[in-house]
């Protein structure tokens, strides 16, 4: 068996901080396995035989070179279609109805969505069939869902919208008829669901970038807090609660909770589920 790289403690320490340089995420201790694995790919994947020289490479060069590739070995992508379907229900059947009510009376049917860390694409395109299932009028909505994500290999698999059995498995077969097309490769999105979606690269602490979203009538940024410290959750929730119009929503993960970071947003709890709400 070829021996591993080795990777001391301190290059760890010095990993770590790295990345929450980078990316905002911060990685506790216990994780140093996952991460030392994940370097050590990386160092086969580039030749270097050392920490020190894959450290080297890591720094000095582009940000869109090893830094990306690095990040993206270390990203979870864990998502499937309809995820957490009490939330999408709740929001579907609550919170939708009457925020297009008012809409309505103000004669404004412009729609705006962005699905934060949006993976390999599930969540968008499964805004956008709902989207089209509760709104009977929406022939005259113009709607937009933007969906952004740092990992760029899962953009590209978004973009394809092709996906395998696990990530159906809990779509209902009435949507399954309607909005994909079953082929020799997997399950295809159709474009009557991926017209109104736009996927973009972006790190949410990226605070230049991320102060230009706004608009935003719902924000669903899901299982995404929890991998920020404290100081990164606080700047990615005030960036969210920014880029939202007056009234808007946000919705994140089952484990996670703004409670703790700021008292800017109203909290909703409905049924099963909570959102925040932004003051009107």
């Amino acid at each position: 068996m070829e021996a591993q790289p080795d990777i001391s403690p301190t290059d760890l320490n010095r990993l770590r901080e790295f990345i929450f340089k980078e990316t905002g995420i911060f990685y506790e201790s216990k994780k140093d396995s996952y991460i030392a694995a994940r370097v050590r790919q990386r160092m086969i994947e580039t030749g270097c035989d050392t920490f020190h020289k894959y450290f080297h490479k890591l720094v000095f060069e582009s940000r869109d070179g090893e830094v990306q590739n690095f990040i993206e070995e270390l990203t979870v992508n864990e998502t499937y279609f309809f995820r957490d379907f009490p939330q999408l229900k709740g929001f579907a059947e609550q919170v939708l109805p009457p925020y297009l009510d008012r809409k309505r009376i103000n004669g404004d049917y412009a729609l705006k969505v962005w699905s934060a860390a949006c993976s390999t694409g599930e969540e968008p395109y499964t805004l956008s069939i709902i989207l089209q299932e509760m709104i009977e009028d929406f022939e005259l909505w113009d709607l937009r869902i933007d969906a952004t994500d740092i990992d760029r290999r899962v953009l590209r698999q978004a973009r394809l919208g092709l996906y395998g059995e696990r990530a159906m498995k809990d779509t209902p077969i009435p949507y399954r008829a309607k909005y994909f097309q079953k082929t020799p490769n997997g399950w295809r999105v159709l474009p009557s669901v991926t017209r109104y979606v736009s996927f973009e690269q972006l790190n949410l602490t990226d605070r230049r970038k991320v102060r230009r979203r706004k608009g935003y009538d719902f924000i669903f940024c899901r299982n995404v807090l929890i991998y920020f410290n404290d100081s990164s959750r606080k700047r990615v929730v005030s960036a969210l609660y920014d880029a939202l119009v007056p009234g808007g929503y946000i919705f994140l993960g089952h484990a996670e909770s703004v409670g703790r970071i700021t008292a800017a947003f109203i909290l909703e709890r409905m049924g099963d589920f909570i959102c925040y709400k932004r003051p009107c």
